[in-house]
């Protein structure tokens, strides 16, 4: 893997070849792997997730990569399920995740009018600024689909709501989480991307 490379790990997750062709549509390969060298050496680690969150952190231990994560010192950036393997814990399953991110990943109650998932698109509110938001307007839209939200804390970049306050982007240190999906948002999830990719 060279130094200019995407590493994707493989945990499981759907919407691989979706986030793939977002990349590609930036100039960028990403390539889906579990081998311990080659997310070391890449220059930039991608840690998507769709499903539950028991089954991705089982598939990461087995690999080892519950180890391995937290260590990295080049950028990482969690999407959707992702962001919240980032964090302490969730509540789905009661299971322990990474640690890297204070937080507990929480579903959200359902009402006649909110059912959950929450899927569909929706603003943020951006909570301050960070070159991984530059470019990105308060009261953008973008899309989610997801059951289980982390809280806002000191991490969170930009927050949206559904019934409840909730983190849509969290920047801490080189560790980086989008709650939403940036490869089906549109030009706000292309700019997101070549954020990452292009100011860490």
């Amino acid at each position: 893997m060279s130094a200019g490379s995407v590493a994707i790990v493989d945990g499981g997750g759907a919407n691989i070849a979706s986030l793939r062709f977002a990349l590609q549509r930036l100039g960028h390969d990403g390539e889906l792997t579990q081998d311990h060298d080659r997310i070391r050496a890449a220059r930039h680690v991608i840690l998507p997730g769709v499903g539950a969150a028991r089954a991705a952190m089982n598939k990461l231990r087995a690999a080892g990569l519950d180890q391995l994560l937290p260590t990295l010192r080049q950028p990482v950036l969690g999407i959707c399920l992702g962001m919240q393997l980032l964090c302490t814990t969730s509540d789905e399953d009661n299971v322990a995740c990474l640690g890297i991110v204070p937080g507990t990943a929480a579903r959200f109650e359902p009402s006649s009018d909110r059912p959950v998932p929450h899927m569909g698109w929706n603003r943020l509110a951006l909570a301050r600024r960070e070159p991984l938001l530059e470019g990105i307007e308060d009261g953008a839209w973008c899309y989610f689909v997801h059951s289980y939200a982390v809280p806002c804390g000191a991490a969170t970049a930009a927050s949206s709501e559904y019934g409840r306050l909730f983190t849509a982007v969290l920047v801490q240190g080189n560790f980086m989480g989008a709650q939403f999906h940036p490869e089906r948002s549109g030009t706000l999830g292309a700019r997101l991307l070549e954020n990452f990719l292009t100011r860490y």
